[in-house]
């Protein structure tokens, strides 16, 4: 199994681990801008990519969704985590250009009918709203949000901020 980690920061070389990122002072494998296509890597090259706290940096998410597809292999798994529109940090940080939902990446999925805005196809394998904060926040507010995530966002997000946003989207080819 080979993983790419995408905007590895100061992630510490490993085996069946390629880090990618686009500063060249942490010392990656791969020096890359995601911005620039098509990525360095041949197709169906990775069993996974681990994509955390990047996507909200990125001009075009959907062109980056297509690369990753391009590059994973068969039933790969693509991993992402992004704050939640409703975090503050979502907002703190200037450099994020995107303040994503849970339902964000339907988009990439057969079943959302604007599907075809893109040619990646992903499976939402796993998806969740993580809370931080009180045991109140992190018990019952995330039990109910992720059981009811549209009325979540629609009416609790601003009450009951989430911290950020786990996703697991498997590759269909």
């Amino acid at each position: 199994m080979t993983v790419l980690s995408v905007g590895c920061g100061l992630k510490p070389p490993q085996n069946d681990l390629v880090r990618l990122d686009i500063s060249s002072a942490v010392n990656p494998d791969v020096v890359w801008d995601l911005e620039k296509t098509p990525y360095p890597f041949n197709d169906s090259s990775f069993s996974e990519i681990e994509c955390l706290d990047v996507i909200e940096h990125l001009g075009c998410i959907p062109n980056a969704l297509e690369e990753f597809h391009r590059i994973l292999k068969p039933e790969g798994v693509l991993k992402i985590t992004t704050p939640h529109f409703s975090c503050a940090n979502s907002y703190i940080d200037p450099t994020h250009k995107w303040h994503l939902s849970y339902f964000s990446f339907d988009y990439f999925s057969n079943s959302h009918n604007l599907s075809y805005y893109s040619k990646a196809r992903y499976r939402i394998k796993y998806r969740h709203l993580q809370f931080q904060g009180s045991r109140f926040n992190r018990s019952i507010v995330s039990r109910l949000a992720n059981k009811f995530p549209k009325n979540y966002e629609q009416r609790w997000a601003w009450m009951f901020p989430a911290w950020y946003l786990y996703f697991e989207l498997e590759a269909i080819k």
